[in-house]
């Protein structure tokens, strides 16, 4: 089919809100720009173990050190359901991970920040998971078939990872003055960058134009954010912790709350590489990756002599 073919099966399935499937028709803007997003997507599921994986040892009872574990295999298992869907569309793993660890791939900005006491922990699990969700419900009507399809299972496992991040905010917030003085620490150095995983706003977003067209998104980076603001803020009431934003108001006439500004410069400062751990972040990857060259050598190899298994 020529590229003009192409675009009319394309854009009719658009048009009838029908999934988009790997072997359909597809104009190669959409097929890149969806590489983009779901290679992003999983980077941030599995650099985002970081900041986790440095407290399993450090978890304050079994119980925690038990849940924290579940919940760092699962954002693994979700950055390999996302390797997977993005390899649908014509990519291989390998050349997504070149592009990860060579820095012409990013992935969430909220990951270069350190986590710096287990009241961190909390606030990752209930504030980070907690935009994620909002994000990726969002993704579940995405027009994509198989990205639309990971996004349920993905979802499910997320209001898991909400829930024991909430649970660990509100046990401090019934702890001493210590615990309450750090779980509202972890609060202000987490609630802007949160806001910021939901990107730009729109009219200054140089892909919300073709997302919109082929209905990978739904809602607008404004939208999910007010939506997540409003659901934290009553969350935040009633465990007893601040936001950390003096303009924060109820609007009665949009029936949802007005916030401040978010610092746009810290954010493109973060994504271009100069946050607090984005060096640190790679290099762990890298080394990791390096060090593990020998496992998908030998299953590469049993592949090649047991092709069948």
């Amino acid at each position: 089919m020529d590229a003009t073919a192409v675009q009319a099966v394309f854009q009719d399935k658009i048009e009838q809100d029908l999934k988009i499937e790997p072997k359909d028709p597809m104009p190669d803007r959409y097929r890149a720009h969806l590489i983009r997003q779901i290679s992003q997507h999983a980077h941030s599921e599995v650099i985002g173990m970081q900041p986790e994986g440095n407290w399993i040892t450090r978890a304050p009872s079994l119980r925690a050190k038990q849940i924290l574990l579940a919940k760092i295999q699962d954002e693994g298992g979700h950055g390999l359901y996302l390797y997977s869907t993005a390899e649908t569309l014509g990519i291989s793993r390998e050349e997504m991970i070149e592009q990860l660890q060579t820095g012409k791939a990013k992935y969430s900005n909220i990951f270069n920040y350190p986590a710096l006491t287990w009241a961190d922990i909390g606030a990752i699990g209930w504030l980070v998971d907690g935009a994620a969700i909002v994000n990726q419900v969002a993704l579940q009507r995405t027009s994509y078939g198989p990205y639309a399809r990971a996004m349920f299972r993905i979802c499910k496992e997320e209001s898991f990872h909400q829930r024991q991040g909430y649970e660990i905010m509100a046990n401090m917030m019934k702890g001493t003055t210590e615990q309450r003085e750090m779980a509202q620490d972890a609060m202000n150095r987490w609630w802007w960058p949160a806001l910021m995983m939901f990107g730009p706003h729109d009219k200054d977003s140089a892909h919300s134009g073709d997302a919109f067209k082929w209905r990978i998104k739904r809602k607008t980076n404004d939208e999910l954010r007010q939506k997540f603001i409003d659901k934290t803020v009553q969350q935040a009431e009633v465990i007893g912790l601040t936001i950390p934003d003096p303009d924060l108001k109820w609007n009665e006439t949009k029936q949802g709350y007005d916030h401040g500004e978010i610092n746009w410069e810290e954010f493109k400062r973060v994504i271009n590489g100069n946050g607090p751990c984005n060096k640190q972040r790679m290099e762990h990857h890298i080394r990791y990756h390096e060090e593990g060259a020998w496992v998908r050598e030998a299953a590469a190899a049993y592949h090649e002599k047991f092709p069948t298994d």
